[in-house]
Formats: C-alpha cells, structure tokens, sequence
C-alpha cells in the first residue's frame, strides 16, 4: 500500500471564507468547527488507504467505520432519530475536508448523507421504518426513473435498474426514481421510493478513470413491492412540497434541487484545495527542468500559476458557499426560494465546480509531468476531478443556460432539475 502524506493547510485557507448566512447561531456554528475537526483528524488515514481504495474500487470497511464513529454520516439525518440535522454550509465543508484525503470516499459520504436528506422529505411512517430500530442506516440512491411499475394494493411493484449508485456498497437502503402509473397503467406522476438493499441485487458496472474507488454501481430491481407510504412525488418536491409532517426541522424545508446539486461541489472543492497544498509543499523541493531555476518558487512562471490557481480555489468556494448561505437562509425563513433563485444556486454551483476544476488543470500543469506518475496524489487528485465535475446534475454548461434564461424570464425549456 502507498502511504501519502497529507499537507498542512495553506496559510490562507478557510479562515478567510465567510458568505455564513447572517443568522446561523453559535451553536450550529461550533457544531460545525467540530465536525469540520473530526473530519480533518481523519484525513490522513483516509489518504493512506486512498491508493487501495482505488485499486480495490470500493471504499475499505475500515474507512467507513472511521467515518461512522466521527458521527459524519449523521449529518443530514433528522435530529429526533438520532441524527446531527446540521445546514447545508457544514455538510459542504465536512464533504471539502474528507476530499483533502481522498476524493472517493469524500463522495460516497457525500452521497449517502444527501440521500438521508432526501429520506428526511418523506413521511414520519417512511422515516421511522429507516432509522427507529436502526439509528446506524446509510442510504444509497439514484433519481433516474430508470424502471417500470405496476400500481398495485397498498403500493407498487417495481422492476428496473439504477446506476450509478454511489455508497450503494455501504447502506442498507436505497432511494430510487421510477414513473408513477395509475391502476390504468398510465404514468400519472414520478416517484421516488425508499427500498430496503436487501430486496435489490448490485451488478458491478463501475469501471472509470476517476472516482474509481466509490463503488457507483447498478442497482437492479425484480418485482420489488413498495408501500405507498415510503414513495413521494419528485415534481411536488422540486416545487417545495414535501412529505414529512415535521415541518419545523429547518434543514427539510431545503430547496429539493439546490440541495442535490451543491452538495456535489463538496468534493470538487476539497480536491482543489488538496492540490493547491501539495504543489506548494513540493515547490521548494523541485526545480523546472531545462531551466535555470534550481526551484519552482524561484521561477515568475510558476509564481503567476500558484498565484491563478490560489485564486480559483477561493472563487470555487465562495460561489459554493453563496448558494449555500442562499438554501440556508430561505429554510431558515421558511420561505421556498423561486425559480430564478433556484437558478442562481445551479449557476453558482457550476461556477464553483468550474473553477475547482481548472485550478487543479493548472497546478497539474505548474507542477509539471511528474504529476502523472502513478505515486503522485495529484494524477488521482486530477482524474478524480475531471470525472466527478461532469455529473450530468451540476453540468456548468446547462446550468449557465439555466440562469441565463431565467434572468430573461424564461423558467422551461432546458430541465425540470432547478
């Protein structure tokens, strides 16, 4: 196993990263800096398996129960079941932290705590059938309705395959989109049902560039019978209705899409950082070949390029951090934020996204072709970027034609995913 070490944080991190919305308490703001800590303490364990969990293609039991005892799969779970049910703020820097040791087991946590977040949208009855008896449950999903059902009493009966299902080697249960016939077999709405992961089947699919290590394979449905009660409706819920009785849990009145697609940034913004360390802790050991600098920090061209990607990493996080402080904010006030609003978290998120990613594109170049060797972190950290930046969910392409078209008022045309 390679062991790599992980680099302090650069000088100018966090500390300088505000954009919290104004009326987060003291409270959820220590619970925050702690979270933030136990995640950092792992780090470095999360690094050392990192090359194992890529060979292996599956994040090690090991590190998921590190991570479970840091209580960070609790984080989007709902606090009178046993979770933390922090803001949408702290779920992004928990996300960063984790990716400063390694992107793909920041993603799968990332992805099985979102998908609490949308078990926390259901009713009180779907809920507790999760986590009443098992306070420990992780969920895996897929919001594709990438399956066929038959309404029958009581429920449905579903047969269909999801991918790709990131965490879905970790939970216990999984939430899965499918179109929503009527008894006349006619799709009247679509769905998404909460599905134990003992009545699905996993087929290994997932063989990529990047994000090798987190598992997202397909899940596979013969027959599967679901009770109405665990089965909410997606439009209603990307137009703020939701199921929970619980309407006083601020965290559940969290715009739907905003949500599903910010969370996504977390990793990319963790993975930038990650690189940005690492170049300026090598830069003093390493000199630009074929050149006369006997060390990149002597060399004006490597200067500009820290100097660049320094840069993009802080736009990375302040676009990110706006659209949360956004989502967190409307929640707060109870109020479910408009299309136009919506659109500009999707825009911010592409943003942040876009310059995460182009930071890490230039320090892989400053750093120079050492970067590809297979005992470097930044070629993972590269590949790892380049493949998680492109989930169709926070494509920057879309969602800046998004934005633009509903700053012209124009709110249909491109997606229902706003």
């Amino acid at each position: 196993m390679t062991t790599t070490s992980v680099p302090p944080m650069s000088a100018p991190a966090l500390s300088t990263f505000s954009l919290d919305r104004p009326g987060t308490s003291d409270a959820a703001r220590a619970l925050r800096a702690d979270l933030v800590g136990r995640a950092r303490a792992i780090v470095p364990e999360l690094a050392r398996h990192a090359t194992r969990t890529e060979e292996d293609r599956r994040v090690p039991d090991e590190v998921i129960a590190l991570i479970d005892e840091a209580g960070l799969f609790s984080i989007m779970k709902p606090r009178r079941l046993g979770g933390l049910e922090t803001d949408i703020r702290t779920k992004l820097e928990v996300s960063r932290e984790l990716a400063r040791g390694c992107g793909s087991t920041a993603w799968v946590t990332t992805l099985m705590n979102v998908c609490s977040f949308f078990a926390g949208l259901f009713g009180d009855r779907a809920q507790r059938d999760l986590w009443e008896d098992t306070p420990g449950t992780r969920i895996a999903g897929v919001l594709a309705p990438s399956a066929e059902a038959t309404k029958v009493d009581g429920g449905y009966r579903v047969t269909g395959s999801w991918g790709w299902a990131s965490g879905c080697l970790h939970a216990q249960w999984a939430v899965v989109g499918f179109p929503v016939p009527d008894e006349r077999g006619e799709v009247v709405d679509q769905g998404l049902a909460l599905v134990p992961m003992s009545e699905l089947t996993i087929t290994d699919t997932w063989f990529v560039a990047g994000m090798r290590g987190t598992g997202s394979n397909t899940l596979v449905a013969r027959d599967v019978l679901i009770p109405e009660h665990r089965v909410v409706s997606v439009p209603a819920a990307i137009g703020g209705r939701y199921a929970t009785e619980h309407t006083d849990e601020v965290l559940y009145r969290s715009a739907f899409v905003p949500v599903a697609a910010l969370v996504l940034a977390g990793p990319q913004l963790g993975l930038a950082q990650a690189a940005l360390d690492l170049v300026i802790e090598k830069a003093p050991k390493r000199s630009v070949s074929y050149t006369f600098y006997d060390v990149q920090t002597d060399a004006p061209t490597f200067q500009l390029a820290v100097a660049k990607a320094a840069s993009l990493v802080d736009a990375a996080h302040l676009f990110a951090y706006r659209a949360a402080a956004d989502i967190d904010q409307a929640a707060a006030d109870g109020v479910y934020p408009d299309y136009a609003a919506r659109a500009r978290v999707r825009m911010d998120t592409g943003a942040a996204i876009e310059n995460a990613r182009e930071a890490i594109r230039t320090l892989v170049s400053a750093h120079g072709a050492g970067s590809f060797a297979e005992a470097s972190p930044l070629q993972r950290i590269w590949r790892d970027s380049e493949v998680a930046s492109r989930h169709a969910v926070i494509s920057p392409a879309i969602s800046t034609e998004v934005y633009g078209r509903a700053l012209l008022g124009l709110t249909d045309g491109v997606t229902a995913l706003v």
